[in-house]
């Protein structure tokens, strides 16, 4: 398809074809993820902190989202969120936009273990996904190594969490994310450790909790280890999928925001992904890509497509400055900007057989914090319907 088409679709001068989202609900949710909603009725919201931070988790015409809500340019947001007898609507200048289906409370936040702690200090409903950071601290925090756009030291600060969460603890409440609220996955990260391991092997094995107490398919994220073995120390521990994030396939913008993942290389992120495509399959394995740092569009489009070469899924994603981080008064890119990276890399990544439904688990299977997937299906619809 042209790029002139597929401009026409996103801008809405052309129809998507029947059973596929609307090319005119694809651009919104491009727009909403770069400029925001502004939030004018009660909704679940995820605030401070690591993960889609200061967001709203939405169903935006049945398309799994998360959108800012809380920060600067979404209190701005040109787009309103706003009550409606039956739900929610999206609105801008009084015309409404699209149907909203918001998410309850969910019910296993009313619960404690039995030594007194909460159980959404220990996990949160992302959507349909339960997710936890098992280890609330990074050898970087509060170092020159700090990654700029990251909040995990915030909800710490905040009494929104634990240090540590145990194997046990994740299992008690990953099954009641489960049994309660209908979790269908379970999204483990942690922040770095400067072991051998980089805080692999203890995220795998919290993992492997989940997994054995609640059934869920499980995703572990942590760095790429100093030994690439560790790879299969956590493969035999029946994880599912992995995320390795580097988040720019720019060295310059990598050692300006993150000069801790800069020094590890991105050739050792290859290096790595490789190892784990090996042992868990194509698909198996992602990788968070943010735009709007300053990154060469060619520079990430191109390492985009050498991920999706060895099998791995590039979760391309708008920056979200998290209030508190370093990048806190960064403006997030331009929906123009961010749609043109996803048509180049979804495109390609149809070319190689890859969607999002090829995970089991984590944020390449959720997707909500992304418009890239919903780019694609759009695209791969409307070639077929041409074809």
């Amino acid at each position: 398809m042209s790029s002139e088409v597929l401009t026409d679709m996103l801008s809405g001068r052309a129809s998507a074809p029947s059973g596929v989202v609307s090319a005119q609900v694809a651009a919104l949710i491009v727009e909403l993820q770069s400029v925001g909603l502004r939030v004018e009725a009660q909704i679940e919201t995820r605030e401070g902190g690591a993960g889609p931070t200061d967001s709203g988790m939405l169903w935006i015409e049945g398309v799994p989202t998360t959108v800012p809500t809380r920060t600067k340019q979404a209190l701005a947001s040109p787009y309103s969120l706003k009550w409606e007898d039956s739900g929610y609507g999206v609105y801008r200048d009084g015309a409404r936009l699209a149907d909203v289906t918001g998410t309850p409370r969910p019910k296993f936040y009313d619960r404690t273990t039995s030594d007194g702690v909460p159980y959404w200090k220990i996990g949160l409903m992302h959507l349909d996904s339960f997710a936890s950071t098992v280890v609330q601290t990074c050898s970087y925090w509060e170092t020159p190594d700090q990654c700029a756009f990251c909040g995990i030291g915030l909800s710490l600060a905040a009494g929104r969490t634990i240090v540590k969460k145990t194997p046990a603890q994740l299992a008690e409440v990953a099954l009641a994310a489960r049994e309660l609220d209908g979790a269908v996955d379970a999204t483990l990260t942690t922040g770095s450790s400067n072991a051998v391991d980089r805080g692999a092997r203890y995220v795998a094995k919290c993992g492997n909790a989940v997994k054995e107490a609640a059934g869920l398919p499980v995703e572990v994220q942590f760095e790429p280890p100093r030994e690439l073995d560790v790879l299969n120390e956590v493969y035999d521990l029946g994880i599912d999928s992995v995320g390795i994030h580097v988040e720019s396939f720019d060295p310059q913008v990598l050692a300006r925001v993150a000069p801790g993942k800069a020094r590890t290389g991105i050739e050792r992120y290859f290096e790595t992904w490789e190892r784990a495509v090996a042992l868990f399959g194509t698909g198996q394995v992602s990788t968070y890509v943010i735009l709007g740092m300053g990154e060469d569009v060619e520079q990430t489009v191109a390492g985009c497509r050498r991920a999706i070469d060895i099998g791995v899924y590039p979760f391309v994603v708008p920056l979200r400055p998290v209030a508190g981080s370093l990048m806190e008064d960064a403006e997030p890119p331009s929906p123009l900007y961010t749609n043109l990276v996803y048509r180049r890399v979804s495109s390609y990544m149809t070319l190689r057989g890859m969607d999002g439904g090829t995970a089991a688990a984590g944020c390449a299977r959720c997707q909500a914090c992304s418009a890239m997937n919903t780019v694609q299906t759009l695209l791969s619809a409307s070639e077929a319907a041409t074809s």
